[in-house]
């Protein structure tokens, strides 16, 4: 696992897999199963990063045309963890990802859960998701 921050933007595969740090240790076999995926994996902690550093890192490695699929996994019920998710709408408010396939997890009692964008978008609307409940 490599720090996304301290990553050299050119050094990227076509698969990408960015986890919250704390996924390895607090759920280690979900983590392993995304290795099975891909052992391109990058690592960062937004208690400690802020979301906008995370997000203009990432634009610079998509912006060299190598990636074509990104997946973001963090550990599910983290307040900091969950800001992860919300990088994919910030990618396409700044570049064009169409040609990424992009998926989202969270980890609990180490499986993987596949989270649609729609929940994620919802997640961040509190008003719009009172009125569903």
């Amino acid at each position: 696992m490599q720090d996304l921050l301290k990553t050299n933007c050119f050094d990227v595969k076509e698969t990408m897999i960015i986890v919250g740090s704390c996924l390895e240790r607090m759920q280690p076999n979900a983590y392993k199963k995304l290795e099975q995926i891909s052992t391109n994996i990058y690592d960062v902690c937004l208690e400690k990063e802020h979301l906008n550093m995370v997000v203009t890192k990432i634009i610079g490695m998509i912006a060299r045309g190598k990636i074509k699929k990104m997946i973001f996994a963090t550990v599910d019920k983290s307040p900091h963890c969950i800001q992860l998710h919300y990088v994919v709408k910030e990618l396409e408010n700044a570049v064009d990802i169409s040609n990424i396939e992009i998926t989202n997890y969270v980890a609990t009692d180490n499986k993987l859960i596949e989270i649609p964008i729609e929940v994620i978008s919802l997640s961040k609307n509190l008003s719009k998701l009172k009125e569903k409940i």
